[in-house]
């Protein structure tokens, strides 16, 4: 059953929203994608899952100029749907995965952000699909993906809310919220 409305029913919320948020939250179950779900995984609420899922289908159909921030989970989720994959436990590859858990802190750099970030996750995008890497940390894990066609879409690993750096924490709420009264995001 599809969670938005169908038509002869409620109106779509979409066209009276100036931005949508995906929040983080627990782990994706991968099945959906075709992989298995790694045995640590913490799955995030299957209706969430397909809720959100949906949303991003309809923002990418019909809404494509509706600004988008996806946080944390909401970064993963939107990687899944754009066609990549995750990696489902660091900690079984990555030495420095600690340094991405528990509120730790660490840098980031590329094309749109540098500073140092709130991290705490033990999965991130492997392959980012039709998603484009513009930032990532010192030992190579994706930290940040942005949706080139669209006007705004842009998905960071870390958590804004929780980071003090002005460019990575703020700044990437101020860069929402300007394509969100239709400004220039920075």
């Amino acid at each position: 059953m599809p969670i938005f409305p169908c038509p002869g029913s409620s109106s779509d919320v979409l066209p009276h929203l100036d931005g949508v948020i995906l929040s983080g939250g627990d782990d994706p179950d991968t099945t959906r994608f075709g992989e298995p779900i790694h045995p640590a995984a913490n799955l995030v609420a299957p209706d969430r899952q397909v809720f959100e899922l949906e949303l991003l289908e309809r923002l990418e159909q019909a809404h494509p100029d509706l600004p988008v921030l996806g946080i944390c989970l909401g970064m993963q989720m939107m990687g899944l749907h754009a066609g990549g994959r995750l990696d489902q436990h660091l900690p079984d590859h990555l030495s420095t995965a600690d340094q991405h858990r528990n509120g730790a802190t660490h840098a980031v750099r590329g094309d749109r952000f540098e500073g140092v970030v709130h991290s705490h996750h033990v999965q991130a995008l492997d392959d980012p699909g039709r998603l484009e890497v513009v930032a990532t940390a010192p030992d190579g894990v994706i930290e940040a993906v942005e949706a080139k066609e669209r006007r705004y879409m842009i998905g960071v690993q870390w958590h804004p809310e929780r980071t003090e750096d002005p460019i990575t924490g703020e700044g990437v709420f101020a860069s929402f919220l300007a394509a969100c009264r239709g400004g220039s995001p920075a």
